[in-house]
């Protein structure tokens, strides 16, 4: 047996960021040099990003990814790396990954099993490569081996799993063991959804206990390029067991893990099969002191509850959304309700998250603020506004102060009922008669979130903010929010959170919060009241679940109709079974869902872009498309009369 130590890097890539992605990724290398490590995995599509979209197409994309892999060659002195950029092959695009060593490029692999369900849409500019195919490609002037290639430095083999490979049936490390491969290198760019760190641990176990590999996976880290959101935690395994893990959801933009871990050099000796082996002659150094091996029984990081990934995840999207797009902060529309209250808890847990790793003069520096206290940069990041009619209550106007306070934002409230009259009498005059609730319900409610709009616009556009829309996908699903109402703004943080969880997650985080950050008292005042819009009169007791239904019952149709598929008699036989104390509403109830769900569907498309945290996601951009016109499921909820 040898001992060697090897590494994988979590690094925050911006499409098209040329100049701080190098940094990054010579950051990285540079560290793992440092800490004697001879082989170092960074993410999928490292250079360019992996979010370039239809960028990938533009010659400019590949011409730039190659000239700053050209420039990061000589950082690569005394360490093996493997580099992900997209490379263009006979009148085809391949995500490709390059190993690069001592210097020069030994040769490139590109992937081949292309993600496209979902968010994801790599066939789109991408083809896949053939397993056991290898050729050579001119890559600025020199021949470069390409394809299905095996390295073997002096007796290590080494071989590639890009991504997606390793989630497929066949996956390439069966074949690349039998070519005697003792170290997989992973390059991913996988985005965070509920509970997914556990299913990479075990591809990752099962590769190298099944192959008798070293498996190294490497994964993004942070908000790359919008929507998707990337928690790090990276891997290493051997022998069937995860030896380290990186940190998830941190705020560096490099992090680096390290493991010393067990090769047997004798076993590529007896391999026979060498199709596409190329042999290299760099021996890798080897460390001498078996004692800093990691203990693999002992190693197993837990994985965090599901409300704590919620929180972890979103705040990191919105901490590097607001640096990325260059804004001075965020601008919410509190209403006193669970929706706002959790979008503006969230950018809290963003500073508590951020400035408890980095320091809170490191986060001022980042989001280009002078005054440093964590006190300032909350005032002076959030702005919070509750903006009443006369339908509005005291209860709801103390539990958004409550929340202002608790929070630390800079809190405003705006009286808009003048606003709200004005329109109404216009339009009165206009149309020759009196507006009223028995005839003008919807009208008269919709007209009250809409011009709260503008003076939230306004204020973000003064102090240069993002505003974030606080809508939930229980609403997107049935159309119950108000265009160019509360759906405004840059970014719709929650719109991928139903309401339930969303109310849920606000009694965790009043009760226990995030480890290390505690719980927030402030949302108690908001837990206590019951969901409602607060548009119609006061008298009438308006609330969300008697304009709709109950929000578990919303979701569960949802869940049947667009999470499997399900036509509406299928889904009733469902509904029945789980809530058979509602069984005189539920015919009501599916009806109501799915002509909601076809007649808002233009809705959909024009909500702001939303982060992406499961398959659950009814964002038409990256998961769930549906047509803006269509029959309605008409004849289908005619069978259920």
């Amino acid at each position: 047996m040898s001992f060697i130590r090897v590494g994988a890097a979590a690094l925050n890539q911006t499409p098209l960021d040329w100049d701080n992605n190098a940094a990054h990724i010579r950051s990285a290398i540079h560290e793992a040099r440092d800490r004697g490590v001879s082989i170092l995995c960074l993410p999928e599509m490292a250079i360019c990003g992996y979010g370039c979209e239809d960028a990938f197409f533009a010659d400019s994309t590949r011409r730039m990814s190659r000239q700053v892999l050209h420039e990061l060659l000589p950082d690569t002195l005394g360490i093996v790396v493997c580099v992900g950029f997209p490379v263009l092959h006979e009148g085809a695009l391949y995500n490709a990954c390059a190993l690069v060593v001592d210097g020069a490029i030994a040769g490139i692999v590109p992937k081949q099993h292309l993600a496209g369900d979902g968010l994801h849409y790599e066939h789109r500019w991408f083809k896949p490569w053939q397993q056991g195919e290898t050729t050579e490609i001119v890559l600025d002037g020199k021949t470069i081996p390409f394809g299905d290639l095996v390295f073997d430095l002096n007796g290590l083999r080494v071989g590639f799993e890009i991504c997606e490979d390793a989630w497929v049936v066949q996956r390439p490390a069966e074949q690349l063991a039998e070519r005697g491969v003792q170290v997989l290198l992973n390059p991913s760019a996988s985005h965070f959804a509920f509970e997914k760190q556990a299913i990479r641990k075990r591809l990752v176990k099962e590769a190298s206990g099944n192959f008798g590999m070293t498996y190294i996976y490497s994964n993004l880290v942070g908000n790359e390029a919008g929507r998707a959101i990337y928690d790090g935690g990276v891997l290493i395994g051997c022998d069937g067991s995860i030896v380290r893990q990186g940190t998830r959801f941190g705020y560096s933009d490099v992090s680096v893990t390290d493991a010393v871990v067990k090769i047997d050099l004798s076993r590529s000796e007896a391999i026979m099969n060498d199709t596409g082996v190329l042999r290299l002659e760099r021996r890798i150094d080897e460390v001498n002191d078996e004692s800093v091996v990691y203990d693999s029984d002992a190693f197993e990081e837990s994985n965090f509850l599901v409300e704590e990934e919620f929180g972890r995840a979103i705040a990191l999207g919105l901490y590097d959304y607001v640096r990325k797009s260059r804004s001075k902060g965020f601008v919410v529309s509190l209403s006193g309700g669970a929706d706002s209250t959790a979008v503006v808890s969230l950018i809290r847990l963003m500073i508590d998250f951020s400035c408890d790793e980095l320091g809170t003069a490191n986060v001022c520096e980042r989001l280009g603020f002078e005054e440093c206290s964590k006190e300032s940069i909350l005032e002076q990041l959030i702005t919070t506004v509750y903006q009443s009619t006369k339908n509005s209550s005291d209860a709801t106007r103390n539990a958004a102060k409550s929340v202002a306070e608790g929070m630390g934002s800079h809190h405003l409230e705006f009286d808009v009922d003048a606003l709200t009259q004005s329109y109404v009498s216009m339009v009165e005059a206009g149309i020759g008669r009196d507006l009223s609730w028995d005839t003008d319900d919807l009208a008269l409610q919709n007209i009250q979130a809409r011009v709260r709009a503008p003076g939230v616009w306004m204020l973000a556009n003064i102090e240069q903010k993002l505003l974030l829309a606080t809508s939930n996908r229980s609403e997107a699903a049935v159309g119950y929010a108000t265009m160019d109402g509360d759906t405004c703004g840059s970014i719709s943080p929650i719109a991928g959170i139903d309401k339930a969880f969303l109310r849920k997650w606000l009694v965790w985080l009043e009760v226990h919060g995030p480890e290390g950050v505690g719980p927030k008292p402030s949302v108690a005042s908001v837990n206590q009241l019951t969901p409602t819009a607060e548009l119609r009169p006061q008298e009438q007791s308006q609330t969300d679940e008697d304009d709709l239904m109950p929000y578990d019952v919303l979701d569960a149709i949802e869940h049947e109709a667009i999470g499997l598929k399900r036509s509406p008699a299928e889904a009733l036989v469902t509904l029945q079974q789980l809530f058979p104390e509602h069984n005189g509403m539920l015919t009501a109830w599916v009806k109501r869902f799915y002509s909601l769900w076809c007649r808002n569907q233009w809705k959909r498309e024009r909500y702001a872009p939303s982060f992406h945290v499961d398959d659950k996601n009814l964002d038409p951009k990256t998961w769930c498309r549906f047509p803006i016109l269509s029959g309605g499921f008409q004849r289908e909820l005619r069978e259920l009369d």
